[in-house]
């Protein structure tokens, strides 16, 4: 990688070389914006830094001229005299990032890197970014690995649509932020967007919030109450943790859905509404369905348009720009004097597994800019549990949980679903393997004699591997 520094003081251009140099990019310096000109002229640069003020040509001239010799090539800006009004002018004439003197060398490594990684983005991921950019919705997501490039795409695809959507996704990974996209890129962003947290709710409270009731209907009914169902009409309704609503509710649900109308509890006449219907989950459905415990026919009404948002370990790339986006906003809530990230605290950010997800990110930075008491965030700051405290990096040690230890209550949940399915397999072939030998390998008789529906029943067989023709041909 060739990079450009043009300032006219040496001391800076010395020592940016230097930094540079030594993690491997190739440099080139000029003293002025008129000695870089030429340099511009005949050869190609992959990211050019140049100081703001400098006599004769000033950095905003630089990157007027880079736009015309070098179009394309992002130009980070640094200054000793910031102010707003300048952060502002820089951005909204085409820079990359915007640095103020002194800095450490963390952090122009940080912000190099950055910037050559947009630099690499394929011509078709820079157009869609520049489309993003066009749309509401996607400032509160932070990324442009490959994995959420396709996020971005799927939303931008459905959300003009009127098509049920379902977002699979850890705990922490950004479902309710995904359905807020949706919403407010389509024709229905003037109405309201209602959230429902199914989890919170027990199952009677349930139904009366997104079906409402009738005064009377039920003890503490004193007055009527019109569901969120009708309350979303024309806008989007977003069910979250849907695989937590009872069979019983499933089924009043599929109903509604099917008929696009809903009757309030202790009422008589259904009424009609009209809602994008937006759902979430962090278990598998099909997984459920194949249980018994998630009703087959609402799956099939619900699993319109699938968007699976990746966990941060399937998005390395963007721990980096998440770790400085919120490093900047809780510098900026809080008013402290941090400038960065260590190096060394930034690789280990890069190797963490991240159980919680953005979640467990946000509240790490959040920790450590608190916690800081120097300009950059030190590795022991982070306090990742006992990994960050010892200076080690337990996540490849050895131990039974593979090293990772939950660090609140949402990881701990995590963690203890993943131990009951895989613990819960070898039960679930113990049983249906006890079925068929009952039955003599007869599907239809095993499934009803076990209480599951058939299809159901053949679900769990292809789960498990489990070919009842090759079984019943060793016996």
């Amino acid at each position: 990688m060739n990079i450009l520094v043009v300032d006219d003081e040496a001391v800076i251009r010395e020592g940016l070389s230097r930094i540079l140099e030594g993690s491997g990019y190739q440099v080139e310096t000029a003293k002025s914006g008129i000695v870089a000109i030429p340099l511009l002229q005949k050869q190609e640069f992959d990211l050019i830094i140049t100081d703001l003020k400098m006599p004769g040509m000033s950095g905003f001239e630089v990157l007027d001229t880079v736009k015309t010799l070098q179009p394309g090539v992002p130009v980070i800006m640094i200054t000793g005299f910031a102010t707003v009004e300048t952060a502002v002018e820089a951005m909204r004439r085409g820079t990359v990032d915007y640095l103020v003197k002194p800095f450490a060398p963390d952090q122009i490594l940080e912000k190099v890197k950055l910037a050559l990684e947009q630099r690499k983005l394929p011509p078709e991921d820079l157009f869609l970014k520049n489309e993003l950019q066009c749309h509401q919705g996607f400032d509160l997501f932070v990324g442009q690995s490959p994995e959420m490039q396709k996020v971005y795409r799927r939303i931008l695809q459905v959300a003009p649509t009127a098509s049920t959507v379902l977002v699979y996704g850890e705990s922490g990974t950004g479902k309710e932020l995904a359905a807020r996209a949706i919403h407010n890129n389509s024709p229905r962003r003037d109405r309201p967007f209602v959230a429902v947290d199914c989890t919170a709710l027990a199952e009677t409270l349930l139904e009366s919030e997104l079906f409402g009731h009738v005064r009377g209907a039920f003890t503490g009914a004193v007055q009527t109450k019109t569901g969120l169902f009708k309350v979303a009409d024309g806008g989007t309704l977003f069910l979250d943790e849907v695989s937590n609503i009872s069979l019983s509710t499933q089924a009043k649900l599929l109903r509604v859905l099917q008929e696009r109308k809903v009757t309030p509890i202790g009422g008589t006449q259904p009424v009609p509404f009209d809602v994008h219907l937006v759902v979430a989950s962090n278990k598998n459905l099909k997984t459920m369905v194949a249980e018994g415990t998630f009703r087959e026919d609402l799956f099939f009404r619900l699993n319109i348009i699938p968007l699976d948002l990746p966990p941060l370990r399937e998005r390395k790339g963007d721990v980096p720009l998440l770790a400085r986006h919120y490093l900047e906003k809780f510098v900026g809530e809080m008013g402290k004097d941090i400038r960065g990230i260590s190096q060394e605290a930034m690789q280990f950010l890069e190797r963490y597994p991240f159980p919680g997800n953005v979640r467990e990110l946000v509240n790490c930075i959040e920790r450590a800019v608190v916690l800081t008491p120097g300009e950059l965030v030190q590795l022991e700051d982070l306090e990742l549990g006992d990994t960050v405290a010892s200076g080690r990096d337990d996540t490849e040690g050895d131990d039974e949980f593979g090293g990772l230890v939950p660090q609140n209550v949402e990881d701990l949940k995590e963690m203890k679903r993943q131990i009951r399915d895989k613990s819960v397999e070898g039960v679930e072939k113990a049983f249906v393997i006890n079925a068929l030998k009952k039955t003599q390998g007869n599907i239809s008789r095993a499934a009803e004699e076990t209480g599951m529906l058939r299809p159901n029943f053949q679900t769990m067989l292809k789960r498990l591997g489990i070919s009842v023709k090759d079984y019943f041909g060793k016996t």
